[in-house]
């Protein structure tokens, strides 16, 4: 896991259908996951999924992942989902 960010990290984010369904599911808002993204002590590796990151953070002192796809051609990445770890 890395802890250095890629410069993609500094992108606009859009925010997956998905993950707007998963919002109201898991009771997170957009300010929360902005808040996790910009955490202190995150960890980021890349998911088995081409082209996915996943981002180790918390919110409430809790632990929780969030999964990013980064797009060069428009230069946004894109916040596929987000999920508390049990």
């Amino acid at each position: 896991m890395s802890k250095q960010r890629p410069p993609w990290w500094e992108w606009e984010i859009e925010l997956s259908p998905h993950v707007l369904k998963r919002m109201v599911d898991r009771g997170f808002s957009e300010t929360d996951l902005r808040a996790m993204l910009g955490r202190d002590g995150i960890a980021l590796r890349p998911s088995n999924h081409e082209g996915r990151w996943i981002v180790t953070t918390g919110l409430d002192d809790e632990p929780w992942e969030v999964v990013l796809e980064p797009d060069s051609a428009v230069r946004l990445t894109v916040v596929v989902t987000a999920y508390a770890l049990e």
